[in-house]
């Protein structure tokens, strides 16, 4: 008799997973572009590596969400991160910079599908009133990871090179995939086979037919147009106060920290004050990434950017909510992917210029753009906080 895993659990299970794989995969992109930039001393190597991997989506997502919504999502997450790990594990077996961000750009296309199809995946595993904890649950899994693999990640780019770094991070996509691999519920619902869910396109097209995401959305292609000087920023503004690699892992721990105590505060949030969280977390971030660029001090870098870390964090679980409510299951895959690849799409923009503005400018500018752009998405979203009322936010099939 096949025993069916309990809703949390299976919520529970997924977390952890997530914990272990983006912990070595934070540590792996932080070995990553340290490596890059101490081999080539050049912001356009940092931001071709970050364009490479963060901007993969862009390229690949409505082709990847289409997996989540034909195949079987938790035989997709599983196969997604079996793929990465390949990859990942070959990072440690090359030395030219070029050949590293072919394996990392390549394990980033692997790594694609798991993304969308697990997003899409929560409303199937728990109850409707219980998708903000979910939510809250699987951004703790990433958040954890991303606080602490950039830590471990510089600590061993320290103290014995890159190399292990990227075996750890094959491996944990293994356990990762191992565990999902333990769960006993439906990843899926009923799909219906109406036209408009036809294609490729039809979670693009669900988005541009939805006010609401349609805002969410260019609120967030916005944001990130900014954020994107930022990352590639971090290292040269670490190099500000010669704090080094170390410096730099903690940088991004400090965010990772800040998105673990946001994360956990997401599973307080409802329908009724969703909308107000989208907005007030963007302008979370917006205010603290404005004060690192003023910082005078590394340590106030280090909380203004935990501050920025809790803000963004609060506001992907309300973003979470938002669009598993509003999309059915049968799209809801490519839906998730349509949003995520305009994200990416403007990391890509960003990632282009990054690196010869930050060259330019200096990494306190790019905070500052940074900080405006946020600002301009707070705007964005403003006009729409009526429609995310609960009397009128669709329900999802």
């Amino acid at each position: 008799m096949l025993v069916v895993t309990k809703p949390r659990s299976s919520v529970r299970m997924i977390t952890v997973a997530r914990i272990i794989s983006f912990s070595g995969g934070a540590a792996a992109y932080t070995a990553l572009n340290y490596v890059i930039f101490q081999r080539t001393h050049s912001a356009v190597w940092v931001s071709a590596s970050l364009l490479l991997t963060f901007g993969v989506s862009g390229l690949v997502g409505p082709f990847a969400g289409a997996l989540g919504d034909k195949f079987d999502r938790q035989k997709v997450m599983i196969a997604s991160d079996l793929v990465a790990a390949i990859f990942f594990a070959a990072l440690a077996f090359v030395e030219a910079p070029w050949l590293l961000l072919l394996l990392a750009f390549l394990g980033a296309v692997g790594e694609a599908p798991m993304w969308s199809a697990s997003g899409a995946a929560i409303p199937n595993l728990v109850d409707r009133e219980d998708l903000p904890w979910a939510n809250s649950m699987i951004q703790l899994g990433f958040n954890t990871g991303l606080m602490i693999g950039p830590a471990i990640g510089g600590a061993l780019v320290a103290a014995t090179g890159p190399r292990w770094v990227f075996v750890i991070n094959a491996a944990s996509f293994v356990i990762s995939a191992g565990l999902m691999a333990t769960v006993r519920r439906p990843f899926q619902g009923e799909r219906a086979d109406d036209e408009e869910f036809r294609g490729v396109r039809a979670g693009i097209l669900f988005v541009l037919r939805d006010r609401v995401l349609r805002a969410m959305t260019s609120a967030w292609f916005v944001w990130v147009l900014g954020i994107g000087l930022v990352m590639v920023a971090d290292i040269p503004f670490a190099e500000l106060f010669d704090a080094g690699a170390l410096g730099y892992g903690l940088m991004v721990t400090a965010w990772g920290a800040g998105s673990v105590v946001g994360s956990f505060a997401g599973r307080l949030l409802s329908e009724r004050t969703e909308g107000r969280a989208l907005v007030l977390g963007t302008l979370c971030v917006a205010v603290f990434m404005g004060a690192v660029a003023v910082s005078p001090w590394f340590w106030f870098v280090l909380f203004g950017i935990f501050a920025s870390g809790l803000g963004d964090a609060f506001t992907m679980v309300a973003e979470r909510n938002v669009v598993q409510r509003r999309t059915p299951d049968a799209v809801r895959s490519r839906v998730m992917a349509a949003t995520e690849a305009a994200i990416s799409i403007a990391f890509l923009v960003s990632f282009l210029i990054a690196g010869f503005v930050v060259n330019a400018v200096g990494p306190r500018w790019a905070y500052g753009v940074g900080a405006a752009g946020t600002g301009l998405a707070v705007l964005i979203l403003l006009p729409v906080l009526r429609e995310l009322r609960p009397s009128e936010t669709p329900v999802s099939a």
